[in-house]
Formats: C-alpha cells, sequence, structure tokens
C-alpha cells in the first residue's frame, strides 16, 4: 500500500479538523495532469469537474493548461470563477434542459455533447454553429463503475447524428465513455473498430465528423490493482493508430478519477465496533462517514478503498469486518461481502483513514440527512 504524501502527513499531524474530512495535495492533482499528458501526447485533457469540483483543483489545473469537461450551468459557472475561458469547457452531459444550453451559449461555451435528436435539435436551436460530440452506447464491461445505462446510442444512430449535424452546419465528432475504472485495456481498442466505422458510414452518407472525445475510464488506486497509466497511454495510443491512421482535428481525454482521487485520503472516525449477536464472528465497525457523506461509491460495493489504521504495521491480529456508515438507512452499509479485515484492537474513538478518496467524495455528500453536516475538504 503506498502512503500519503509529506503534505498530507503534516496537515495530519499539524490540524485536528472535525470528522470526518477529506485533504488533498494538489501537487499531485499536478503530477498526474503531467503523467496523462505524457501518456496520451495527442489528447488534449478536459478534466471532468465532477469527480471534484473545489475551487484549488480547477485554479491548479487551469494554470497547467487543462480544459474542462462539464455537465450543469452551476459548474460553468464555477470554471469561469476559477479564471477558465468559456472556449475551454465542454458541456458534456447529453441531458440539457433548453435553458440551460441557452445559458451556456450566453457566456460563449461551443461544445457540447448529444445522444438523440431531440437533444441535438435543442442545441442546435439554442447553440447555432456549436461543436458536437455524439455519445456512442458503451457496455462499459470491465470497468468497475459502469456508466451504460444512461447515456449514448448505438452505432446506426450516432451516424445518423452526425449526418445531422453537418446538415445543421455544425462542427462533429464521436465521444465514448468506457466506463469508470477501467481495467481491461482493449476496451479503448475495441470501441474505436467500431468508431472508424461510425466516420466511414457518416462520411458515405454526407456527414464530416472530425473530432473525437475518448472519455474516460483512467483509474485511482484502490484494493484491487489496476495497470499503470503508461500501459493505458500505449493502448490507446495504439488503438488510434490502428484504426485512425491519418489522425483527427482533435482527440479529447475526459479525466476525472484519475487526476484527483489518489491526491486526496478521507480521515473518519469509529463510533462503534459491536457484534450483531454473540455467536457471530464478524465486527460491525461504524464510521462517521458512510454512503451519505461522500462514499457513495461503495454503492453495491463497487469501488472498493483502500483503508488504513493506527495500528497497522505493528503485526496485530486481524478480523473480519462489515463497515457500515453512521446514519438510520439501512442502505448505509459500505462493505459486507469483500472479505476486509481490521485489527482486533480496534475500538471507539480510533481514527481510520480511507485512502484514494479525491474524487466522487465531497460532491456525492449530502447537505445533511440525519443532520450529519457535509463532508469537509481542505486542500494543500
Amino acid at each position: 500500500m503506498s502512503e500519503l504524501s509529506e503534505k498530507v502527513e503534516q496537515f495530519l499531524r499539524d490540524q485536528q479538523p472535525p470528522t470526518p474530512f477529506v485533504v488533498i495535495d494538489l501537487d499531485l492533482v499536478e503530477e498526474r495532469y503531467h503523467q496523462l499528458a505524457e501518456a496520451i501526447p495527442s489528447a488534449v485533457t478536459y478534466y471532468a469537474v465532477k469527480a471534484n469540483p473545489a475551487k484549488p483543483i480547477l485554479e491548479r489545473l487551469a494554470m497547467l493548461g487543462s480544459s474542462f469537461d462539464v455537465a450543469s450551468p452551476g459548474e460553468i459557472d464555477m470554471c469561469l470563477a476559477a479564471g477558465i475561458t468559456p472556449d475551454r469547457i465542454s458541456y458534456g452531459n447529453t441531458i440539457k434542459k433548453r435553458r440551460d444550453v441557452a445559458y451556456a451559449a450566453s457566456v460563449g461555451v461551443t461544445k457540447y455533447t448529444v445522444d438523440s435528436i431531440e437533444e441535438l435539435d435543442k442545441v442546435a436551436a439554442e447553440a447555432p454553429g456549436s461543436s458536437v460530440c455524439v455519445r456512442l452506447l458503451h457496455d462499459c464491461g470491465g470497468a468497475d463503475w459502469p456508466l451504460s445505462r444512461k447515456f449514448g446510442c448505438e452505432a446506426p444512430d450516432v451516424v445518423r447524428l452526425l449526418v445531422a449535424a453537418t446538415q445543421y452546419g455544425m462542427r462533429c465528432g464521436v465521444s465514448f465513455h468506457v466506463g469508470s475504472q477501467q481495467r481491461d485495456l482493449d476496451a479503448w481498442d475495441n470501441t474505436l473498430e467500431r468508431v472508424a466505422w461510425v466516420f466511414e458510414q457518416a462520411r458515405a452518407q454526407g456527414g464530416n465528423p472530425t473530432f473525437l472525445n475518448l472519455g474516460g475510464g483512467y483509474p485511482g488506486t484502490y484494493r484491487e490493482a489496476a495497470p499503470a497509466i503508461a500501459a493505458y497511454g500505449s493502448a490507446v495510443s495504439e488503438a488510434l493508430t490502428k484504426w485512425f491512421p491519418s489522425g483527427l482535428d482533435e482527440i479529447m481525454v475526459e479525466p476525472g478519477r484519475y487526476m484527483v482521487a489518489d491526491a486526496g485520503m478521507m480521515r473518519t472516525e469509529v463510533v462503534l465496533v459491536s457484534r450483531r449477536s454473540p455467536e457471530d464472528f464478524e465486527r460491525w465497525v461504524y464510521l462517521d462517514c458512510g454512503k451519505f457523506h461522500g462514499l457513495a461509491e461503495t454503492m453495491d460495493e463497487a469501488i472498493r478503498y483502500r483503508i488504513r489504521t493506527a495500528y497497522d504495521g505493528q503485526d496485530l491480529p486481524t478480523g473480519a469486518v462489515a463497515l457500515a456508515g453512521p446514519t438510520c438507512d439501512s442502505a448505509d452499509v459500505l462493505y459486507e461481502k469483500n472479505a476486509y479485515e481490521l485489527p482486533l484492537a480496534l475500538r471507539e474513538g480510533d481514527f481510520i483513514d480511507i485512502l484514494s478518496t479525491g474524487a466522487y467524495t465531497t460532491t456525492y455528500s449530502s447537505v445533511g440527512f440525519n443532520g450529519f453536516p457535509p463532508l469537509r475538504d481542505y486542500y494543500v
């Protein structure tokens, strides 16, 4: 298990804010930005703001030259407030209110994503002359957090939308997302084969797709290992060369998790350690942070975070645990099936650190369910 950065360790030594909280090392965010740019040098990075929209992160990435993928007018405003110009913003949500498209266009946003003729018509009407990505459906096999139920359309429909966008006088391209925390390096090659077919068919029918959005999928560091970013870069670059040997006007990537997950850690306090009955072998460990306070990605135990305690490294016995949050909702169980073990010495009042929690935690935290405050966040 990798250690936390010295800046985060120093924060934990010097500061004692109330738990639960997340602390994020901005230098690690910057490091990840450079590593991804080196791994896929042909691509322009559009940071997925939804992963963590904190102003210090947006400002650091803007300084580095990143562009940004947004999902709402609220995220557009966050970017503008951080000094990001609208030409570096892509409105990637395929489900947008008409007035939200009009607002985005009014502040200068010119890049949109669609996956239906209704949404294309909306963008054409409210943001004429813009660029549109048509999102291809992907089954997200191999991903810990699939994104296939709600977004994307089948390849023949992508062709039709590209032709329609060209007829509207819009610059157009194709986007897809292989699923968050994608472990299968072949996912991009398999998908780009279909994308190449889409480009060929659209051009044969009068469409003019010129750019490609590869989406996200690049990993954070959780309990089960994933390939290094260099391996992803090689897989993606080889697939691009194979299926688009003549190149494209622009290639985009939309990292979120990869950019910020490993830069952050969460500290939470043990509220209770108990057994449901005297005969139970397994202990239940209840924390002051649960699904409603930033750990929503433990739903179905999909994202399996690494955990450390103050007892680690002391050669103390451990035992099986179920981990749960503090609320009165029975859905607030983090892990029950995935064989987590923690030291038998663990007691009420101890701290537990949950690693790689810089992504999809602060933004998933409820405003005040059960009266608990939102997850606190700090940036160093």
